[in-house]
């Protein structure tokens, strides 16, 4: 009995065998937002547009990359988080090819991981948009169409330049192919940053579930491995243990035994999650559209000290987001939220201290079409943990 319960204690997150009432946090807007990049001045070409939550890392030499760009992967580049400017070079492309079984239609790199500044892991949201390949939808629109997939890429040049494995390393799929439940969107997407807590490296990843293999209810699921650039060495939360794999359709047979467990009170992707240096709690961000408990549209905080059990969240920047009707939006959207501390003691800015800023996506509507104008910016906050 002891052994058993020796072992289910290693497979919960470090701080759940302490207590997993949640801390009260704070976080305050304390100045105006400024633009980092503006597609209109600062593109290289029209592939250029902010298009996923903002990942940082410092490189060996101690300067910074930023990613958060689109499927003809990019990296903003300085001497550190305040001198960012587009790097032309693109580090990861897109092949859009129609063979699903490839993980090469289009590729955007969502979150790193890097222990040394040299060798870089990523995780790739991939899409395969089946609707641009003829014959291989039914249903012939975008969203009906969406197969997504979590796949890995690794550089090891500081992340000037990242190779995929043939054939592609998957971290987190569906239990089954492409053409399976057309109709609506599928599979993992949206990684949230990697962030450590130990030895572990952790991720949220949303999914929007599925009735067949198995059981698996949507949501934003936790996964965790010690070495971030392995694929298959990723884990879910299961609610008893981290268990559960997700391993690629195409090359794997037989059902999944056990489905991931969502953590609540997350309703969409996570935009980032960094740890309090003062306090060592753990406080996330999203964003949210008005309904469900939330008052407001636009982002939210939430802080815990497990990664299980979260405060209730609170509003932070009020707008619509890529959630609410364009139609009903003439002012724009906001999208893709992240918090960075300049001040950072992690090489992976998953930390922050008493300030930090936090940069999101504007997005330009025109009458119901969301445009590809789109700006990144930053804007300063207050962060305060009550211990």
């Amino acid at each position: 009995m002891r052994l058993r319960l020796a072992l289910f204690l290693l497979s919960l997150p470090a701080l759940a065998q302490a207590a997993a009432e949640p801390p009260l946090s704070s976080l305050t807007l304390v100045g105006p937002p400024s633009i980092v990049f503006k597609a209109g001045r600062d593109a290289c070409d029209g592939a250029d547009v902010p298009d996923a939550s903002a990942r940082a890392f410092r490189d060996a030499t101690g300067a910074v990359a930023l990613f958060g760009m689109h499927y003809r992967n990019r990296a903003l580049r300085g001497p550190d988080l305040d001198h960012l400017k587009l790097d032309c070079t693109v580090v990861l492309d897109s092949g859009e090819k129609a063979d699903p079984a490839l993980y090469d239609d289009r590729s955007w790199i969502t979150a790193t991981w890097t222990e040394d500044g040299a060798r870089i892991a990523a995780l790739v949201h991939h899409e395969y948009q089946a609707n641009e390949h003829p014959g291989r939808c039914t249903a012939e629109t975008y969203e009906a169409c969406w197969y997504n997939t979590i796949t890995t890429a690794a550089s090891a040049d500081g992340g000037r330049s990242f190779l995929r494995t043939t054939p592609p390393a998957v971290a987190m799929a569906a239990p089954f192919r492409q053409e399976v439940g057309q109709g609506r969107h599928r599979g993992f997407f949206n990684p949230s940053n990697v962030f450590a807590d130990g030895r572990f490296r952790y991720v949220f990843v949303s999914t929007t579930g599925w009735d067949r293999p198995g059981d698996q209810e949507a949501g934003v699921c936790l996964f965790r491995t010690a070495t971030p650039g392995d694929a298959a060495s990723w884990r879910a939360w299961t609610g008893t243990g981290f268990t559960a794999s997700f391993p690629d359709p195409y090359r794997t047979k037989g059902a999944r035994a056990e489905a991931c467990k969502p953590v609540a009170p997350f309703p969409t992707p996570v935009g980032a999650v960094v740890r309090h240096r003062g306090t060592g709690a753990f406080v996330a961000l999203f964003m949210a559209k008005a309904g469900d408990g939330f008052a407001q549209s636009g982002f939210y905080w939430t802080s815990s000290r497990d990664l299980l059990t979260w405060d209730v969240p609170r509003l932070l920047v009020a707008g619509a987001t890529l959630y609410d009707d364009p139609c009903a939006a003439p002012g724009g959207l906001i999208a893709y939220p992240s918090l960075l501390d300049p001040r950072a003691e992690g090489r992976n800015f998953d930390d922050v201290g008493d300030t930090a800023i936090l940069t999101y996506v504007t997005l330009r509507t025109e009458g119901c079409t969301i445009t590809s104008d789109r700006d990144l910016l930053r804007r300063p906050v207050a962060i305060k943990v009550w211990p």
